[in-house]
């Protein structure tokens, strides 16, 4: 485990302490918990921006064309 020291503004701290008391947490637990939501987030985004380079647009618009003309007939 690694210690990170970071440098707050007095406000964002104070507010941060008292986001992690209402959820019943520690200040260090919301950091890590808000720290793996951000990571899960950008692996994600990075995992969709590779699969995108390998996709093929006209196929994708023929679907979404699909996905459109289904949608106005429900309508």
């Amino acid at each position: 485990m690694t210690t990170l020291t970071i440098r707050l503004p007095d406000d964002t701290a104070e507010r941060l302490k008292s986001l992690a008391k209402s959820r019943g947490l520690s200040t260090n637990k919301l950091v890590e918990e808000m720290s793996a939501r951000a990571l899960a987030a950008w692996d994600t985004e990075n995992h969709f921006r590779a699969l995108a380079t390998t996709g093929d647009v006209k196929q994708a618009l023929a679907i979404l064309d699909r996905l459109d003309a289904n949608d106005q007939k429900e309508h």
